[in-house]
């Protein structure tokens, strides 16, 4: 039997928003657009595609999109999408509007959405896009490098006001289940400590890395801590607070800013490749997959493995952040 023909492709953004989805869209539309293919874009995810929310996109639809953060689709989280009555009422939707494949857009649960769909017989190719890069399959996932590099820029900031006033910041950022970005955070900005999810620590610890910068003359101290670590921020500056560790503590919850802004250039760059990928993938008869980055290649894995696990932070990056800190 030969390959299916795909005619139309619908892509949606799903889940948390992530820094450089519009620039994933915008490669999906464009590089199915050059293989003669229809493109319709899926408003509010799997919410919009169980209630039909389609649009039919072109070239200049998707035209001055690149440096624009969030995501032009919208997005929503849907929890009623794995129950199969949503599923096949999102499968009637597809089919009329003459929809042969999806490009799904987003983290672990598009990812399971995608994979629901792709067991009811839809040709499906997911992209990873998650600020937390949790997403197993891929070195890294749209948003990660925009998201880090604006914690990066709020630790440099809170850095200058701290040296003034003698200040110890506890910076909370996201990462309810992974630590990823805390971790690479707490590395490229030199903060004293970090508290991660994976790793345990108790703020004896950090105590003592507090104190240690304190005779060693530094005349300020940051902490990073993943919002999913096991002793929370606000817990922790308590608990310092007691102690005399000579400096002033402070908490600062980064919260939503890191979802947004303007993409990086390196998001913008994967994304195009992503959203190249996952069209070619789908043009060659592949289904029920992710594209993603090992290494420097674009690699596929089966939806099945990425929905069944989580990617975890190199626990070796965390040695890397202690050793570095001292």
């Amino acid at each position: 039997m030969g390959l299916k023909t795909i005619k139309t492709i619908a892509v949606l953004t799903g889940g948390g928003d992530a820094p450089g989805m519009n620039a994933a869209l915008r490669s999906v539309v464009r590089s199915a657009l050059a293989r003669g293919m229809r493109t319709v874009g899926v408003k509010h995810a799997y919410e919009g595609l169980a209630r039909g929310e389609m649009t039919e996109l072109g070239a200049r639809d998707v035209g001055g999109i690149l440096q624009r953060g969030g995501t032009l689709l919208q997005t929503a989280r849907f929890p009623e999408f794995a129950q199969i009555d949503a599923q096949r009422e999102a499968m009637q939707h597809l089919n009329a509007h003459g929809v042969d494949a999806l490009v799904a857009i987003g983290g672990d649960g598009t990812m399971r959405g995608a994979l629901a769909l792709h067991q009811l017989g839809l040709p499906v190719v997911g992209v990873p896009a998650s600020i937390d890069n949790d997403v197993h399959g891929t070195d890294i996932a749209i948003g990660v490098d925009t998201a880090l590099n604006t914690i990066v820029e709020a630790i440099d900031k809170l850095r200058d006001t701290a040296s003034s006033h003698r200040n110890a910041f506890l910076v909370e950022t996201m990462g309810r289940n992974c630590g990823y970005l805390a971790l690479m955070a707490g590395i490229v900005s030199g903060a004293e400590m970090t508290l991660i999810p994976e790793q345990e620590a108790s703020a004896r610890e950090v105590a003592d890395a507090i104190r240690s910068a304190h005779e060693r003359g530094k005349t300020h101290a940051i902490v990073v801590v993943s919002e999913g670590a096991r002793l929370r921020v606000r817990v922790l500056k308590k608990q310092l607070d007691a102690m005399e560790l000579g400096y002033g503590f402070r908490v600062t919850i980064l919260g939503h800013v890191q979802r947004g802004g303007s993409p990086s250039a390196w998001d913008r760059l994967i994304a195009a490749r992503f959203g190249v990928a996952a069209v070619e993938q789908l043009a060659n008869g592949e289904s029920g997959a992710m594209v993603g980055l090992r290494g420097r290649e674009i690699a596929l894995t089966p939806l099945a493995e990425v929905a069944s696990r989580q990617r975890q932070p190199d626990l070796e990056y965390y040695r890397m952040a202690r050793m570095l800190a001292t």
